[in-house]
């Protein structure tokens, strides 16, 4: 079983930077798609970016122009550069990465979450 490791979690000021990192236990192969989830509290959990393996990107409306996804060099793992942070921003984020063959079957792996806390 694959499992999602991530770091770079933390608290940071208003204003402040954080920089999330996702990597495989394990290698993995045939990634459809690679995204950055967050749970702020009350809140139900929400999508943040997403990259593609052919590179497009995608990003929830609240952090276009602050947020950047990436791909490593290894392209199983992924970053999540976070600019400008707000308190809203303040959540626990999730590593997703999607994937498989009609052969091999699907995949869906999550990691176990980061802090990330925002003061004001």
């Amino acid at each position: 079983q694959v499992h999602l490791v991530e770091s770079g979690g933390g608290l940071v000021q208003a204003g402040g930077s954080l920089r999330l990192s996702c990597a495989p236990s394990a290698s993995i192969f045939s990634i459809n798609v690679m995204a950055w989830y967050r749970h702020p509290p009350g809140n139900q959990r929400e999508a943040v970016a997403a990259i593609t393996t052919g590179g497009s990107t995608r990003y929830v409306d609240s952090v276009k122009g602050r947020f950047t996804i990436s791909r490593g060099n290894a392209n199983d793992t992924v970053y999540l550069q976070m600019n400008s942070l707000k308190p809203e921003d303040t959540a626990v984020y999730y590593c997703n990465i999607k994937g498989g063959t009609p052969l091999y079957g699907k995949y869906d792996y999550w990691g176990q979450g980061t802090q990330v806390t925002v003061s004001s």
